[in-house]
């Protein structure tokens, strides 16, 4: 094979839709409008939007109130009975670590809350952590290190 025997794949080449050029041409006249109507008059056809008169969907449903705080951070949730089934005695608890064991997705702000018991020390770096979850983690041995969060202020307005 050879660059001059290359062709198209069939029917990947459409003819454009030539109209409007004489009756012979069969495409002429009415150039595929049809025969008077407002789809036929130029800029004629009705928005997308309309029903024919029926009262539109837009307007039979409710106004939608408020807003989205386009700042607020939304934290992936672990709780200290995840962290106990999870990790041995004086593992590293950190973003990257639960999302290596696929608890979070990568770059999730974390927070720890407090359902379950722990029995073994830990030293957890975390967002926030629940005042419960701190004094379980404390009373077992383990440390808390608080990390900030980053909040993104280049976000499109929503």
């Amino acid at each position: 094979m050879k660059l001059h025997d290359l062709r198209p794949a069939e029917g990947a080449k459409k003819k454009r839709k030539r109209v409007g050029r004489g009756t012979g041409s069969g495409r002429g006249k009415t150039s595929t409008r049809g025969t008077k109507g407002q789809n036929a008059r130029s800029g004629g056809g009705v928005r997308p939007t309309f029903e024919g008169g029926q009262l539109p969907l837009v307007k039979r449903l409710p106004k939608l109130r408020g807003f989205n705080n386009r700042f607020k951070v939304h934290y992936a949730a672990i709780n200290v009975d995840v962290l106990d089934r999870l990790f041995e005695a004086n593992d590293q608890v950190s973003p990257d670590s639960l999302a290596d064991r696929g608890l979070i997705d990568r770059g999730d702000p974390i927070v720890i809350l407090g359902r379950g018991e722990i029995g073994k020390p830990v030293h957890v770096k975390a967002h926030r952590v629940s005042e419960s979850a701190r004094q379980k983690i404390e009373a077992a041995g383990g440390s808390i290190e608080l990390l900030p969060v980053f909040v993104n202020k280049n976000l499109p307005r929503s």
